[in-house]
């Protein structure tokens, strides 16, 4: 019966491309028109057929993992191309999206991301092994969206740009005082403290990330200038000249964001200045993906520009530059580079971890990899300000060397 149900599902939803599917059987049944989309995929457990009715987002990544669906390694991206295209024109049947509405109903509850729930979802991603991080990240750890400003960049060298990026729309000056919430393994803190004489506190709740990012201030002579505390950033009750969170709002939660921007607006001096880095969705706001909350990020949630808007006019902060960074472009392209290190990398991979870990892993990358490419999602750089003439008058400042563009602000220009 649900090979059936299975069936007639497909035939809605592949409406862009062409998907065959071979049953445990060996029988091979394609869906839809053909054209520049192709995808095949191989079932080896009749369960699947149930599991992919009932749940089909969570069940396509489980059935992956668990090897009830087998896909060559190559093609991987070029289903979840297929599918997310489709599952924005094609169409699931009445109970999906039923389930759909319900999980959009109780986002609230599951993304309520207390101090303690906070810490745990960190924890489950977070303080894996460094070891895994280390075999495809670049060399300052960088877990976020790079900056391709270039090209024919190399992953260290638009990781190395993103950061310049930021320090630019911070316009530090020697001495200022700041705060990077959610500062991972310390790249930024450093960077700021070491190339732009800046005194930085980082906060993280991740006991790996701090052990390693104290351990690398402390390599690099800086101790001194950079402090890692274990804390959570509504914890703190200082001021700070400049603010900088980078891929951290991803995983505070929409009935946090309040709390979260009111609190970036309480810690920001009278003339400091605020940059958030995030992934951003430039449509309407949407459920939660069970996979991912599952399995990958706890708590997490990829916000629509609609949902920050409101939390970021009633903190009184003034927004003084929005930037977009192309999906398909920025962050496509630095998972692209993640992705392709950790396949050179399986066999170290696989010392860490089991095969389930492994495919759960790709599975992430790759979605995410597609994902950017396939949807209107992006990287949102906020730069806030608690006065609006804080900042120059034009964009120009952010092109002029850093000790240029302190001076403009120096200057009040």
């Amino acid at each position: 019966m649900w090979e059936r149900v299975f069936d007639s599902m497909l035939r809605r939803l592949i409406v862009r491309g062409r998907l065959t599917i071979t049953g445990p059987d060996g029988q091979s049944r394609s869906y839809g028109p053909g054209g520049d989309l192709e995808a095949e995929a191989r079932f080896t457990d009749p369960g699947i057929y149930r599991r992919l009715c009932t749940n089909p987002e969570l069940a396509l990544g489980e059935g992956y993992m668990d090897g009830a669906i087998e896909v060559e390694k190559d093609g991987l991206y070029d289903l979840m191309v297929l599918l997310i295209v489709n599952r924005r024109a094609g169409q699931f049947p009445a109970w999906v999206r039923g389930i759909e509405r319900v999980r959009f109903a109780l986002r609230r509850w599951a993304m309520k991301n207390t101090p303690l729930t906070a810490r745990q979802n960190v924890a489950h991603h977070y303080d894996l092994s460094d070891d895994l991080y280390a075999l495809f990240l670049d060399e300052d750890w960088q877990y976020s969206c790079a900056y391709f400003a270039r090209p024919d960049m190399t992953l260290e060298e638009a990781q190395e740009a993103k950061k310049a990026h930021i320090a630019q729309k911070l316009m530090i000056r020697e001495g200022d005082r700041v705060l990077d919430i959610g500062c991972g393994w310390g790249g930024m803190a450093i960077t700021l403290a070491r190339d732009f004489g800046a005194r930085v506190v980082g906060v993280t709740l991740s006991e790996n990330q701090l052990a390693r990012a104290r351990a690398r201030a402390e390599a690099a002579g800086l101790s001194k200038r950079v402090e890692f505390r274990l804390l959570d950033y509504r914890k703190l009750d200082e001021s700070f000249d400049r603010i900088v969170s980078v891929g951290m709002l991803e995983h505070v939660g929409v009935p946090q964001y309040q709390t979260y921007f009111d609190k970036v607006a309480e810690l920001l001096t009278e003339d400091g200045i605020a940059l958030i880095h995030t992934i951003g969705r430039m449509e309407e706001p949407t459920a939660q993906m069970p996979w991912f909350n599952k399995y990958i990020f706890p708590g997490g949630y990829v916000p629509s520009l609609s949902e920050l808007a409101p939390a970021i006019e009633k903190s009184g902060l003034h927004g003084t530059d929005f930037e977009v960074l192309q999906g398909t472009y920025h962050y496509a392209r630095t998972l692209e580079h993640w992705r392709r290190r950790f396949e050179a990398n399986l066999d170290k991979v696989r010392a860490l971890n089991d095969e389930r870990f492994v495919r759960m892993w790709r599975f992430y990358l790759v979605s995410c990899e597609a994902s950017f490419d396939a949807t209107r999602q992006g990287v949102f750089q906020m730069q806030l300000t608690r006065r609006q003439d804080t900042i120059p008058a034009t964009r120009e400042y952010l092109y002029h060397p850093p000790a240029a563009a302190a001076q403009q602000l120096k200057a009040g220009e």
